[in-house]
């Protein structure tokens, strides 16, 4: 019992709390959520034991939920033979895990790095190094170094990633950024071919399931069509896989949804199922551009993390796994809609796989907090307006229906829409009606034609399609 006058002692979780507040840079806002203490499978605990059900997955990241044993064990023995050699040396976990990759995918080399914004950082560096090689050797004084990416897009935070990713209050605090970057809509193939521009393009990025930016899944028509325009065009093109790829959609890799190859893609999030680890898997004409010293990591590859990857690869690649997460995927959209059928401020559900999103007319943040009262975690997408479901791909179907449950309770506690006051006659000019141009999000040093970002005229039904590979 404290004496009197003397401060109360701190419980576990305030002095964690405290400590975060006065010792870490405050980038994250947490704020007095939960202090986490342990997990397994799709369960968590914070400090006072309250259970949770995690349908985050540490934001599409541990594909196999928390403290898988097979996991565990992998760490556990490389960990008691060697954690760390840099790329000096060879170790057999980096080289295994590679041809793992280069088997499973179209791809011919793989390069190591430690995070999804760092493997795009790469790609860029790959891309212009691969037209400096093409230009000389055609005797060309100049060679492309452009990029671009597409509306909604999310790849990273590092200076160059960043300048590719399309919110701009994520970019407009570190301006200048990259020069020579621009932004097409994404899904519009017309939008795609006026911004990317032979000779000075040299590389294209986009996300074939939009995460951050809203859940949003492209198009065989669409990706087929910006593939023949890369290429005629002379620019690489390149899938960001960060969040979609390793089993979120059903398939292994989110690009054999739809059946076209890029030159390059990168990975990260769900490779180590928490491990800090990104990967670019590229063609051969890309890798053959690249020397000793174009680039390189002091810890990427490490035989820890890599050891730890391969145990990710064996249990998503066995048997029956990846038919899982279609079905969870499923059973989740079809429960969702079922639940929410009628819900006012409910527009739509869309997804593939495991990455689901829930289009709200309102901000998700209440759902959000209300979601984790009531012992389940989910996060945000696009404006903030869509509650993105991405829990790891061993979630049950008694999960899912437990998730689906407090959700769809959460949503529908919703204070109603307000009714529409009647409109009064406008006294402003005419002009002065017009309604505003998309354009007006375009950062201030894209090179994209204004045009290029004409609103897309896809189809709704497309964001949710199931395609005949089996999802």
């Amino acid at each position: 019992v404290p004496v009197r006058g003397e401060p109360v002692p701190l419980t576990f979780a305030q002095q964690v709390r405290k400590d975060d507040a006065d010792c870490i840079v405050g980038t994250y806002g947490r704020g007095d959520t939960p202090v986490y203490t342990h997990g397994v499978g799709c369960k968590l605990w914070d400090a006072e034991g309250k259970e949770y059900l995690d349908f985050t997955a540490g934001i599409a990241v541990n594909c196999l939920g928390h403290s898988d044993p097979a996991w565990v064990a992998a760490i556990a023995e490389q960990a008691g033979k060697l954690a760390h050699v840099s790329n000096l040396y060879h170790t057999e976990p980096g080289a295994t895990l590679a041809r793992r990759l280069v088997d499973s995918s179209f791809a011919d080399k793989v390069f190591y790095a430690n995070s999804g914004t760092e493997a795009n950082e790469a790609a860029i560096k790959f891309a212009r190094k691969y037209q400096l090689m093409k230009a000389q050797a055609a005797g060309a004084a100049t060679h492309a170094t452009g990029t671009v990416s597409f509306s909604n897009s999310f790849h990273g935070r590092t200076l160059g990633s960043l300048s590719m990713t399309w919110k701009e209050a994520y970019r407009t605090p570190f301006e200048p950024l990259m020069p020579g970057h621009g932004f097409a809509t994404y899904g519009d193939l017309e939008s795609a071919r006026a911004a990317i521009v032979k000779g000075k393009t040299a590389v294209v990025f986009v996300e074939p399931v939009q995460g951050e930016g809203g859940i949003y899944p492209a198009d065989a028509k669409f990706l087929t069509g910006l593939r023949k325009i890369c290429d005629d065009a002379g620019a690489l093109l390149v899938f960001d896989e960060v969040q979609c790829g390793l089993g979120r959609t059903g398939l292994l890799w989110a690009y054999q949804t739809v059946g076209v190859e890029p030159d390059m893609m990168t990975v990260a999030k769900p490779l180590a199922n928490g491990l800090p680890i990104g990967a670019v898997l590229c063609k051969d004409h890309v890798a053959a551009a690249m020397r000793p010293g174009d680039h390189g990591s002091t810890f990427a590859g490490g035989p820890l993390v890599c050891h730890a990857a391969l145990a990710v690869m064996d249990r998503v690649q066995g048997p029956g796994f990846l038919e899982g997460v279609t079905e969870r995927g499923e059973q989740l959209r079809t429960s969702l809609r079922e639940g929410l059928a009628g819900c006012a401020r409910v527009k739509e559900v869309r997804g593939i796989g495991l990455l689901v999103g829930v289009q709200l007319d309102v901000m998700a943040g209440p759902v959000v907090a209300a979601c984790r009262d009531a012992g389940l975690l989910v996060i945000t997408a696009g404006k903030g307006d869509v509650v993105r479901l991405v829990p790891p791909l061993v979630l049950t179907a008694e999960e899912a229906e437990q998730g689906v449950a407090i959700l769809v309770k959460a949503i529908r506690a919703l204070p109603a829409p307000a009714a529409a006051a009647p409109k009064k006659p406008s006294t402003r000019p005419q002009h002065a009606l017009e309604p505003l141009s998309p354009q007006h999000a375009l950062n201030k040093h894209s090179t994209t034609p204004q045009h290029a970002l004409k609103p897309s005229t896809r189809p709704q039904h497309v964001l949710d399609r199931v395609w005949k590979s089996g999802l």
